[in-house]
């Protein structure tokens, strides 16, 4: 009997037939994790350490650059090649008190970095507009909660990308200062070693606000969510014909978003350092305080930037904040979770998120600092850190979880310098807490 000619013509590969990603779905979690480690709590931190130190201190950007790249490209890995998170992960292939301990660090830490954000936020609002500080801070944190549990994930997805465009306010400022560029280059090429016990407190922040435990939860979470929004995409290993492609746009993507976070670290380290730092100006302890003092000595132009500029920040970050620590608690809960869903199909996961920033709303009128908490959350991320960024290593190297997506040559060397260098940065942080 003879066959037809279409009957004779082989299927065509899951490769071959999968539609090819647009443009715009390229730059997506890895551009949001990295904008997002902006947040106004991290501006402070940079901005400290350009007023105190000058370009001194600008030398540590370039170090943690290859560093964050690194094992934020090792999170998304985890979430697409797996296709869970990495609470998930841990709770199937690691004991599940190991698991407890790091989503109840990571929810406290999350939920105080969140206050410390909010009202940020609201300080510069009040520095813009006048009015009291408080009174923002409770539209900021509804604004934040509400756009991730009624807004659907594709068009939330999409405000969160052009968010990122808050953080060029900072390349502004950088246009309207003097910059040395000849001892800009030497900070920031030539490492400068100080026998300075604040120096190397001032390292440690700057090393802990850029490689942050929640930038990991959420960039793999996203992975996940970007994998079940494309019908077409699998978990890698269930579909390892889409591996080098996908590898690919995470390599990519997380190379731009981690970029995109370091120079505007370095952006706001330099414009700090160039004026701060030259007047005199060397006790910085929030952003806002940071705005207000380059307002007499960078112009009016450059403090009106900088403090849109935190805005912008905060209401990105917060919810990855917020997000980031939901997921965590929602996938060790074994809980239906993902902004992708429903409210009403997830509501434990949506309620986490809308619990965790209205503490963080409620700590702005209580009598706690929640700038000064900001230091006992940095204690929590980096001890949280460690443990995380060694159980992802060890994790990408089994072949049992991973499939053929064992991450080994470069990336894993470049990865496990991360974790001792975080290692080392905690090491420091308790050493120099007691000096």
């Amino acid at each position: 009997m003879s066959v037809s000619a279409p009957a004779r013509r082989r299927p065509k590969s899951r490769r071959a037939i999968e539609p090819k990603p647009k443009r715009v779905t390229v730059l997506g979690p890895g551009l949001i994790t990295g904008a997002s480690d902006d947040d106004p709590s991290g501006i402070a931190t940079y901005s400290q350490a350009g007023a105190q130190f000058g370009f001194a201190a600008t030398w540590t950007l370039l170090f943690s650059f290859p560093l964050m790249t690194a094992i934020q490209e090792i999170s998304a890995r985890i979430g697409r090649t797996t296709g869970r998170g990495i609470a998930a992960n841990i709770r199937i292939h690691y004991s599940n008190w190991v698991l407890q301990a790091i989503v109840a660090l990571l929810l406290i830490a999350n939920t105080i970095n969140i206050g410390a954000d909010l009202g940020a936020m609201g300080d510069a609002l009040h520095l813009l507009v006048g009015g009291p500080s408080l009174l923002y801070v409770v539209p900021f944190g509804v604004l934040c909660a509400g756009l991730q549990i009624f807004v659907s994930y594709a068009r939330y997805a999409a405000i969160l990308r052009w968010l990122t465009l808050s953080l060029f306010s900072y390349f502004g400022t950088v246009l309207v200062v003097h910059i040395p560029w000849g001892e800009l280059a030497r900070g920031f090429f030539i490492p400068t070693l100080k026998a300075d016990a604040a120096f190397w407190t001032a390292v440690v922040a700057i090393l802990g606000t850029t490689i942050s435990p929640y930038l990991f939860f959420w960039q793999a979470s996203q992975e996940v969510e970007e994998t079940r929004r494309v019908a077409e995409r699998k978990p890698l290993v269930r579909a390892p014909e889409q591996g080098p492609r996908e590898l690919e746009r995470i390599r990519l993507d997380t190379a731009i978003g981690m970029a995109l976070s370091n120079l505007v670290a370095l952006a706001i380290m330099v414009t700090t350092a160039a004026t701060l730092h030259v007047a005199g100006v060397t006790n910085i302890e929030t952003s806002t305080q940071a705005a207000e003092a380059l307002r007499p000595v960078a112009g009016p132009f450059a403090f009106t930037v900088f403090t849109i500029g935190i805005v912008g920040t905060g209401l990105l970050a917060v919810p990855v904040l917020a997000g980031s620590a939901a997921y965590a608690v929602a996938e060790a809960r074994r809980w239906p979770e993902g902004l992708a869903r429903k409210p009403k199909s997830a509501m434990a996961f949506y309620a986490t998120i809308a619990l965790a920033t209205l503490i963080g709303m409620l700590i702005n009128f209580t009598p706690l600092n929640p700038i000064k908490a900001l230091y006992w959350s940095a204690v929590i991320n980096g001890v949280v850190a460690v443990p995380v960024m060694a159980i992802m290593m060890t994790m990408t190297a089994r072949e049992k979880i991973m499939g053929e997506f064992v991450i080994g040559g470069l990336l894993r060397a470049v990865g496990w310098i991360a974790t001792a260098a975080m290692a080392a940065a905690v090491l420091g942080m308790a050493i120099t807490s007691f000096l």
